[in-house]
C-alpha cells in the first residue's frame, strides 16, 4: 500500500512540476506597445535637442513591446499627432491662461515616419524624429510636440491604455554650448531707489536664440509671466578662437530703456576640468558677469518701475566622454 501512494504522490509532483514550467514559459502579461517618456510635474518630457543652424537633428523616442516574452513575430506600429490631450494638459495645468500654454510645434520644425517596424525577438524600437530648427522659432514660447500611439482592430498589436505610455508630450528644449540653468546666487536686483535691498532670485534659465547667443529675461522675470515677450535681454558670445570674453548684451524692445552699465563691461569666463574621481567626466564652468537697468513699464500702468541688474549667473555642465555622440554627453 505504501508503495502505491508513493507512486500517486510521484506522478502528482511531476503533472505539478510540469504545469508550473509550462505556465512560466507562456506570456504572463499582454503585449502592448507603449512609448517609454519620462513626464516631469508638468506633464510633458523635457527633450533636449542641439541648435544646429540651417541642419537636421535626429531624437529617438524609445518605443517599447511590454510582456514577460519577447515577441515571435514582428509589429508595424503607428502613431500620429495628439493635439487634442495637449489641449486637456493646457487646461489643468493654466485654466483659461493661454498666454502660458503649451504651444504645438508646427510641422515645417520636424519630420517623422507614420509607423515603425518591432521585430520578432525585440521588445525595444525607436521612433526616428528629425528636427530642423532655426532662429524664427521663438523660445519664449513652450514647444510640446504630442505624439500617439493609434490603436486599431486590424493592427496586429494592443496599446497600453494609460495615458503617459500611449501618449509622449514631447517638450522641447534646444541646446547650445551656453544656454541652460545659471545658479543666481550672486545675482542682485535693486529697485530705484532702494539699493541696499536686492530683489534675489534662485535661479534664471538661458533659452537659445542661435548657436552662440541666448536670452534671459530681465529682473525677476521667467517664463510663466505674461509679459514675459517684453523683457527678453539676448546676450551673444564671442566667436569661437577668439580670446575676447565680452559679451553683447541688448534688448528687442525699445520700451523698457534696457541700458549697459558704462563702468562695468558684461563679460563671461569659461573653463573646464576633468573630474578627479571620474575620469571620464569633463566639467564645463560658464560664468556670465551683467551689469544693466531696465524699466518695468507693465506692472503697474503709467509708471515705470527703474531696476538695476548687477553680478553673476553661473552653471556647471557635465559630459560624459565616454559616449562618442556630443550631442548624448551632456547629463542634464
Amino acid at each position: 500500500m505504501r508503495n502505491i501512494y508513493n507512486i500517486i504522490w510521484g506522478i502528482v509532483l511531476i503533472v505539478c512540476s510540469t504545469a508550473c514550467n509550462k505556465e512560466w514559459e507562456d506570456e504572463q502579461y499582454l503585449h502592448m506597445a507603449s512609448f517609454k517618456a519620462n513626464v516631469n510635474d508638468q506633464g510633458v518630457t523635457t527633450t533636449y535637442v542641439r541648435f544646429k543652424p540651417g541642419g537636421v537633428v535626429k531624437y529617438d523616442l524609445p518605443v517599447i513591446m511590454s510582456g514577460s516574452t519577447m515577441t515571435s513575430q514582428s509589429h508595424t506600429i503607428h502613431f500620429a499627432l495628439d493635439p487634442d490631450t495637449l489641449e486637456r494638459l493646457n487646461i489643468e495645468q493654466y485654466g483659461h491662461r493661454e498666454e502660458l500654454y503649451f504651444q504645438q510645434l508646427p510641422s515645417k520644425y520636424y519630420s517623422m515616419p507614420e509607423s515603425v517596424e518591432m521585430p520578432a525577438g525585440e521588445c525595444l524600437t525607436t521612433l526616428p524624429i528629425e528636427f530642423k530648427l532655426d532662429e524664427t522659432l521663438d523660445q519664449a514660447d513652450k514647444w510640446v510636440l504630442p505624439i500617439q500611439i493609434l490603436g486599431d482592430q486590424s493592427y496586429d498589436y494592443q496599446i497600453n491604455p494609460r495615458k503617459y505610455y500611449r501618449r509622449a508630450m514631447l517638450r522641447l528644449l534646444p541646446f547650445n554650448d551656453y544656454s541652460g540653468t545659471y545658479d543666481a546666487a550672486q545675482y542682485r536686483i535693486f529697485l530705484k531707489p532702494d539699493v541696499k535691498n536686492p530683489f534675489t532670485i534662485s535661479s534664471q534659465r538661458a533659452f537659445v536664440v542661435d548657436d552662440r547667443t541666448i536670452f534671459i529675461y530681465a529682473g525677476t522675470r521667467d517664463i510663466d509671466y505674461l509679459d514675459r515677450k517684453q523683457y527678453k535681454v539676448f546676450i551673444r558670445f564671442p566667436e569661437k578662437g577668439t580670446d575676447s570674453k565680452l559679451l553683447e548684451v541688448w534688448s528687442d524692445n525699445p520700451e523698457i530703456e534696457l541700458e549697459l552699465d558704462e563702468k562695468k563691461a558684461c563679460t563671461f569666463t569659461m573653463n573646464e576640468e576633468m573630474d578627479e574621481l571620474k575620469p571620464y567626466l569633463k566639467k564645463i564652468y560658464i560664468t556670465l558677469y551683467l551689469y544693466y537697468s531696465f524699466k518695468d513699464y507693465t506692472t503697474v500702468p503709467g509708471t515705470k518701475l527703474e531696476y538695476v541688474v548687477e553680478g553673476s549667473l553661473a552653471m556647471q555642465r557635465n559630459l560624459n566622454t565616454l559616449i562618442p555622440d556630443e550631442d548624448q554627453q551632456i547629463q542634464w
